[in-house]
This record gives structure tokens, sequence and C-alpha cells, in this order.
């Protein structure tokens, strides 16, 4: 079989211009009839008599008029490497690699730590265009290096609230805009001084996260305090959402169903514990939907689905899971069942329940699909007058299973 010729050019394009381009991307672009790319990018081209088109906004409309032009000599250009938070990272979804040739250009990351020579190996690398500025939350630790796309000028001063907020104001920021460009800008100062506003959209930040004594620091290992969730009571409490989390084992890029969700706490410490990971919270108490987004937004993972509804029936038009958990509607008629048919080869299923009707629930399941039973008994202490005492809580008893 002869190797497909590609008909898509995807050309990674500095802030300089067509001078930022090698010659071999330079000749595909010149090969082109039909070019795409934003309208800073088209200004580079000057008055180019050929087809150029400004994307769609949101960007993901626009590919359909990409893949219009099939078979024809076509540009796409975008921003430095364009398989790194750019336009190739979404064309590749839907166009195969035989159909297409990529020419990067130096990332934005990779322009920002020549210029104040951070290893990138040693840097999270994080992008806030079109998305929430609480993703970063998470990588918010002692000492960590971030570099993140800004989504426009503002990005810089709401990021310096969120340091002070989280009482990380003396971490020091640098603002890049139009690296390798003639507007090139560097702007530099602390979280708790910065007042650099009007900034480029064109700019990357670069935060090194310093902890003030009353910082608030938490890691992405599943089992964070109570506290730090809004609740009602319906909470999987701290050692036992540690024990469920381990048993659902958290992957990159995988997805969870968290049934009867609760306050959300393990779709949220899910999506924290691996690159990627999302999940799916449902439940039908209004309450405790917006308890979920709160909880969701304050860690760091606004992006979780939440869904409004009671299982089985909520369950079905949600993406495949790669892992469930059952904390709540056990004794709903098919919610079980459900869930398993729902999982692929090596998914994981984990159910808890304190109730005597919930244990006999898992009793049958673990008869009928296998998989093991463990009991949690878990004491804290507490005050009994000027001493201390173990105050026991609710033992809990987990099914939990992979599906082989």
């Amino acid at each position: 079989m002869s190797k497909q010729t590609p008909w898509l050019s995807i050309i990674g394009i500095g802030d300089s211009g067509l001078d930022s381009m090698t010659p071999i991307a330079r000749s595909a672009l010149e090969s082109a009839d039909i070019i795409f790319g934003g309208e800073r990018h088209l200004k580079f081209l000057g008055d180019d008599s050929r087809d150029l088109q400004s994307w769609s906004s949101p960007f993901a409309d626009s590919i359909e008029r990409v893949l219009s032009y099939r078979g024809k000599p076509v540009a796409v250009l975008a921003t430095g490497n364009p398989l790194w938070h750019g336009a190739g990272s979404t064309l590749s979804k839907t166009i195969p690699i035989e159909e297409m040739s990529i020419y990067p250009s130096p990332s934005a990351y990779s322009l920002a730590a020549a210029q104040i020579g951070w290893a990138i190996e040693n840097t999270i690398c994080l992008t806030v265009h079109g998305r929430k500025l609480e993703t970063i939350i998470p990588s918010i630790t002692p000492n960590a290096q971030l570099f993140i796309l800004c989504h426009n000028g503002d990005t810089p001063s709401e990021a310096a609230s969120l340091l002070k907020d989280r009482g990380f104001g003396d971490s020091e920021m640098t603002a890049l805009s139009h690296l390798g460009g003639t507007e090139e800008a560097i702007c530099k100062n602390t979280a708790s001084e910065w007042n650099v506003r009007d900034l480029p959209n064109l700019t990357t930040l670069a935060i090194r996260c310093i902890a003030g004594l009353k910082a608030k620091i938490l890691p992405t290992t599943p089992g964070l305090p109570d506290d730090v969730f809004e609740h009602d009571g319906k909470l999987t409490k701290q050692e036992i959402r540690a024990a469920t989390l381990a048993a659902l084992s958290p992957l990159p890029g995988q997805h969870l169903w968290d049934v009867g969700a609760g306050c959300g706490s393990i779709a949220i410490e899910w999506c924290r514990a691996a690159d990627r990971a999302t999940a799916s919270a449902v439940e039908t108490h209004a309450d405790r939907l917006n308890s979920i987004r709160t909880n969701a937004m304050a860690l760091g993972v606004p992006s979780l689905e939440i869904i409004e509804g009671r299982a089985p029936d909520a369950l079905h038009p949600l993406p495949k899971p790669d892992a469930i958990f059952i904390g709540g509607g056990l004794s709903t008629g098919g919610v079980v069942e459900t869930c398993w048919e729902a999982l692929s080869c090596h998914g994981r299923l984990v159910a808890n329940a304190v109730t005597i009707e919930g244990e006999t629930r898992l009793i049958q399941a673990q008869v009928s699909y296998g998989g093991e039973l463990v009991r949690f008994a878990i004491s804290r202490t507490q005050t009994v007058g000027s001493f201390q005492g173990w105050r026991p809580m609710m033992p809990v008893t987990q099914w939990r299973i992979t599906k082989t």
C-alpha cells in the first residue's frame, strides 16, 4: 500500500512571524491554497491573495470547515508547538496523522524557560486558556514551579489574588508577554505586591510558589481533611475516603462515576489524584448538588461533571467509566447491575455501606460477581472531661472488585 500524501499542514509560528519558521515549514505554508489561523497569525501573511480563514469561537466549530477541504492543500497556523495545548491537539482527535504534517516551533513553555532559566522537567506546565483559573489550585504547593498559559491579560492579576487567598502571597510571579516578538515584555513581582493590569492576552505566567505561615497546603494524595469540604454530614470520612480511593486506583485520563455523590468528595479527590482524570458526580438532593459545585471550585476541579438525577436512570447517558464508586442508592433496584455492566475490562467498582440493609446488598453482590468484602472500624479521640478517650465511628463495609 502506498503512503497517503498529507493534505493538511499544521505549522507552529512564533511571535516574530514568518521568520520563526524553519525552511521546510515555510515551504509547506507556501504550498497551501487555504490557510486557517487566528487573526494575529493571518496578519503575518500581509496582502496574501490566497483563501485566508479565521477560526470560529469556540474553536471546535471550525473543525468541519477544515474537513470540508479534505484532499486540497490546507495549512493551519498555530502558536508555538501545535501539539501542546494547541490547534494540533484538537485536530488530531478527528484527522488521522497520515493525512497531516506537523511542523512545531518552540512552545511558550520553552521560550519562558529560556528567559528565566527553569528546567521544564522540573516545572508544571498548565493552561487556563478557555478554562477556569481554579484548575491551577492542586498545583499550588510549597516550592512548586508553574508555567501557565494565560486566558487573557487579566489572568496574572487573578492568579495573584488566588495565591494571596491561599496564603501564598510571597510567591514570585513573572509575566512574559509576546516572547520572541518585537513587543516582548517581562514583568516581575510577588503575588501580594502584584499591581500590573491590562497585560497582552498573549502572556505566559511563571510562578514560584512560596507558602506563608497560614498557607492552605493540600496534597493530591487522597484523604483530605474532612473540614475542607462543605457538607451536611453525608461525607465519606477521611480515613475511609483514602482507602476507597486506593481501591478505585485513579489513573491518568480515566473517568469515574460517583453514584450518590453526597458532597462530591470521592469524585473531587479522584480528579485531583491523577493527571487528566475526570469524573461524573450523580446526586439527587439540591443542597448537596450546590455543595458539590462549591467543593469542586474550591479544590481545583471546576470541570467536574455534576449530574442531577437518580441512579440507575441517570447513569445511561454518562461517559463510559473506568471506575465506579457507589456511595448512595445501593438499595435501589438495578444500580449495582447497571454499574457492573457499564464497566469494561480492568474497570474497578467500589461500594460502601454503613447500614445493615446496605451491607446485605453488598454481600449479595459479592456472591454474584466475586471480589472481596472489607470492614473498616475507625475510632477518633475526643475529650472526656480533662482526659481523652476513643470515640468509634460507624463501621463501614466495602465491596471492591476489578472486572476481568
